[in-house]
């Protein structure tokens, strides 16, 4: 190998290790959980569901 071709090489993997360190140099920023986990209901809620009185059918069978 010449001088030259060495020199080149060299240059390269300089060039390269650069770039790698740029790129993967440091660690991501850390997640929170939080941010991990999305929270939304399974099913939309039903507004007849909640319109049940415990108490009518007292006064409707019973009185």
């Amino acid at each position: 190998m010449s001088q030259e071709t060495v020199h080149t090489h060299e240059e390269a993997d300089g060039a390269a290790a650069t770039a790698r360190q740029a790129r993967f140099g440091r660690l991501p920023e850390p997640v929170r959980v939080e941010d991990m986990v999305e929270e939304r209901p399974a099913v939309t809620p039903d507004p007849a569901r909640h319109a049940y009185d415990p108490d009518e059918w007292l006064v409707r069978y019973c009185l």
